[in-house]
């Protein structure tokens, strides 16, 4: 007797650590995938609008009488100051007499030429020609536009209102032009529009920004893309986003602890800071000293206790 209770003690003994090897054999096992630790980090919080290549103001440049061009002193992209003759032009009376005289002979022609002179249309601003609408010899009146004139190039964008507390005049911004994605200009707001303007449901409000170095490509029209930073810490304690994870509504992050008898893996609810889109400021619920880590917990495959021979 006492030796068959003898032998279910040990049957009993060896079922049991045979049941311990199986389930730690099929147990999950977690494996660190990665982990990091609080670093300080330049953080830039940025969002990007597209806007446009356009002139702050252009104005139509006509001429004081109806009549026909008699000269162009101007070409499109041309800078011209406030007060400089820019075209002449011949009233209708001027040229049907100068036309006349040229008829009679070139002596009363050019006697004409000195007594009754075209009328000069001068520029009314400081900026660049930015379309040349008629050429010389065309008959005009007064309502058509001979040239146009601009005072600057800047870019236009129309700004969400959810980001208007972002935009502050005189802040700068980066830009580029999306015909050339890889060369970056500064610019800074001058204006943000008072009015707003409906489109697709959104209210926006239109924001101008004066580049400070203009690109030589530059020209109205073109695509252009800000980017607009709407907040910005250097050397901010954070973490990559990857290890930060929402749980009812709290930011969460795993935490690894290590004793001298096991390694341990915690959640732990964390403050977010700023964000750039990559790395994440934590403000508290970690400590400089602490390793984050995020696991992939593999089962391991149960092996058979009998082997072939």
């Amino acid at each position: 007797m006492k030796k068959k209770k003898k032998l279910i003690i040990i049957g009993g003994g060896i079922f049991i650590l045979i049941f311990i090897i199986i389930s730690g054999l099929s147990s999950p096992k977690q494996i660190i995938e990665q982990e990091a630790k609080l670093t300080p980090r330049d953080l830039r919080m940025e969002f990007r609008v597209a806007g446009g290549v356009t002139a702050r103001n252009m104005i139509p440049i006509k001429s004081p009488v109806a009549g026909r061009i008699e000269e162009i002193l101007v070409n499109e992209g041309d800078a011209v100051k406030r007060g400089q003759i820019i075209f002449w032009v011949s009233s209708s009376e001027r040229a049907a007499m100068i036309d006349a005289a040229k008829a009679v002979g070139e002596s009363e022609f050019q006697r004409w030429q000195e007594i009754y002179r075209p009328t000069p249309v001068v520029a009314p601003m400081n900026g660049f020609i930015i379309r040349r609408e008629k050429e010389p010899g065309q008959t005009i009146t007064q309502a058509e536009a001979v040239l146009r004139m601009a005072d600057d190039l800047i870019v236009s964008v129309n700004i969400d209102e959810t980001d208007f507390r972002y935009i502050k005049i005189g802040n700068k911004v980066n830009m580029f032009l999306d015909a050339y994605p890889n060369q970056y200009f500064e610019g800074i707001i001058e204006h943000i529009s008072y009015d707003s303007a409906n489109i697709n449901n959104v209210i926006v409000y239109e924001v101008k920004i004066r580049p400070l170095k203009k690109p030589e490509v530059f020209r109205s029209g073109m695509t252009a893309t800000t980017v607009i930073t709407a907040d910005s810490k250097d050397g901010a304690l954070s973490i990559p986003n990857v290890f930060i994870t929402e749980k009812d509504g709290k930011k969460i992050v795993m935490v690894k602890t290590e004793n001298s008898r096991k390694r341990e893996f915690k959640t732990r609810e964390v403050k977010l800071g700023i964000s750039d889109g990559k790395y994440t400021e934590i403000l508290s619920g970690l400590n400089p000293d602490e390793t984050v880590v995020l696991l992939n917990q593999k089962k391991k495959k149960k092996k058979s206790l009998m082997t072939k021979k």
